[in-house]
């Protein structure tokens, strides 16, 4: 279907792809990975036309149709969202919005001399319309819509209204409902609550398309794809499986090259021992010449490339009394919208609370009353004795010193650290080498996110109230931080989409159930165990989401 054959590209002195190739087949599903750098993104933007190889050759035949879900989605204003969706749909989007056109004009006065030629229009545009199934394409957007989380009010609404994550939504909306030959999907989960997360994976899964992409969701990854690509020192690496498979395949073929390294330094050694020993000896001198001659022409084993994990020991937190956080008859609504009314809650020292629950149900609104971030409308938020608070939040990104660097705003705030105490501290979150001299400014959101974390643990508060701190993570920082809270002997209490975050942290499992999709408010779900066992007893990975 797809092929690229001995393609080459760098930027300067930054080589991405070096004489490699790739094949995809029709209805493949491939996850690409590889760290931050290796041309992830340059390689979607090549297959669509934006960025062409140095060296090389990109073969697409003529007729496939390829859509592209980027993180840059552009501006989107004045229409509205059910119309954004169709509009960006491909060929069927075009032909609405035609019917539409022409409809306005055969009812406009002013065209009348010009109706003879509408009417031939609109019955070829009607008649290509109806053969592609554009007639189903409204219900269509609606249900992909409702599924990455719109409510039939934002669905109806302007999309300029939208925050930047909504809009994120409507973007993938329109790719999905082009119905590509081929999708490339540059981190689709990011911008996506559970809830989402599980409707998209059960769509590509019987998507019968193909799909390339780049993901940091590793059981959004299990689940949707069949072959993983890394790409690796300019090289695409091929593995069937999906991702665990590959991480596994990966750490036996590294182990073995390490083996083979080790047994080529030894003969090396070996050899060397001999040459040297007899290099005078003239009995000895054609032996020595021939293992002269076959040392030369051996092809050295390379060994196999140490992905660097900086250790850093987290600090343990004071002890809390035993009552961190009690809730009681709280009531919390924004106009006419009750969020909470008369709400209890205690949370106990040691406890790791997961809150879950649909868009709207409260989840960010649980966390700042208990952060005291906002106050309730009635009823008391109490916190425990010897408590030391610390708040993850999206807004915390924004306390950042924009005019320091990453190692300065650690500096600052940890005056006291040493140098290699912060540089192990930053390095553990993946900010190693000259990343440490960039200026908070200039950082992406992943790197905010994790800068904020790695300050946050560095000093640890015994009660920890996170609002998705994966957000934007990588695969290896998140496993980096289930790590490091793991360990943990304080209190938490937080939302999270990743399943991963979910499983390795939780020991109570807060449900909220408000009303919505035509069902009552119900009292919120306590579980007292784990997500996995909640999962398991509840048959439910997310809110009204069945397995």
């Amino acid at each position: 279907m797809i092929a690229l054959a001995n393609i080459s590209k760098r930027y300067g002195s930054q080589i991405l792809f070096v004489e490699t190739s790739l094949q995809v087949n029709p209805g493949e599903k491939i996850g690409l990975v590889g760290p931050n750098g290796s041309g992830k993104t340059t390689l979607l933007r090549m297959l669509v036309g934006e960025e062409a190889p140095d060296e090389g050759g990109v073969s697409i035949p003529r007729n496939l149709t390829i859509g592209y879900f980027r993180q840059d989605i552009g501006d989107m204003a004045g229409r509205p969202v059910l119309d954004e969706a169709i509009a960006g749909s491909g060929t069927l989007g075009d032909l609405h919005h035609e019917l539409h056109d022409i409809q306005l004009a055969l009812a406009d006065p002013e065209q009348a001399d010009h109706m003879e030629a509408l009417l031939e229009r609109y019955a070829e545009v009607q008649d290509a319309y109806h053969h592609g199934g554009g007639y189903e394409l409204e219900a269509r957007a609606r249900e992909v819509l409702q599924g990455l989380g719109l409510d039939d009010a934002q669905i109806d609404g302007d999309v300029g209204a939208l925050s930047g994550g909504w809009k994120m939504r409507v973007g993938m909306a329109r790719v999905l409902l082009g119905r590509p030959d081929v999708l490339l999907m540059d981190e689709p989960t990011n911008h996506l609550d559970i809830e989402s997360i599980l409707w998209l994976e059960k769509f590509l899964k019987g998507y019968p398309g193909a799909l390339l992409m780049t993901c940091h969701d590793r059981d959004f990854m299990n689940r949707v794809v069949g072959r993983v690509v890394e790409i690796d020192a300019g090289e695409f690496i091929s593995y069937t499986g999906d991702y665990d498979f590959f991480e596994r395949q990966r750490a036996v073929q590294a182990a073995n090259l390490q083996a083979q390294y080790e047994r080529q330094q030894s003969m090396l050694a070996k050899e060397r021992r001999f040459v040297e020993r007899f290099a005078s000896h003239a009995a000895k001198a054609a032996q020595v010449q021939s293992r002269v001659k076959k040392l030369e022409k051996l092809d050295l084993v390379t060994p196999p490339k140490q992905r660097r994990v900086v250790e850093f020991e987290f600090r343990q937190p004071p002890r809390s009394g035993e009552d961190v956080v009690e809730l009681k008859g709280v009531s919390k609504g924004y106009g006419a919208r009750v969020i909470y009314d008369g709400f209890d809650l205690v949370i106990r020292r040691g406890e790791r609370w997961c809150v879950m629950g649909r868009n709207g149900a409260g989840k960010t609104t649980l966390l700042k009353l208990v952060a005291q971030a906002i106050t309730p409308d009635a009823g008391t938020v109490r916190l425990g004795a010897s408590l030391k608070l610390g708040y993850f939040a999206q807004q915390s990104l924004e306390q950042l010193d924009g005019t320091l660097t990453v190692y300065g705003q650690a500096e600052k705030a940890f005056p006291q650290a040493n140098v290699g105490t912060l540089r192990n501290l930053l390095g553990a979150f993946q900010f190693q080498g000259d990343d440490v001299d960039k200026p908070v400014r200039i950082l992406s959101g992943g790197e905010r996110s994790r800068l904020v974390l790695a300050l946050m643990l560095f000093d640890p508060p015994n009660f920890l109230v996170l609002d998705e701190p994966t957000n934007h993570l990588d695969l290896q920082t998140k496993d980096t931080l289930v790590a490091a809270l793991r360990d943990f002997e304080g209190t938490m209490l937080f939302v999270s989409h990743d399943r991963t975050f979910l499983r390795g942290l939780s020991n109570r499992v807060l449900e909220l159930r408000p009303e919505g999709d035509g069902e009552p408010a119900r009292p919120p779900l306590v579980y007292e165990g784990t997500y996995a066992e909640f999962v398991t007893a509840t048959g439910s990975e997310a809110a009204g989401v069945h397995r």
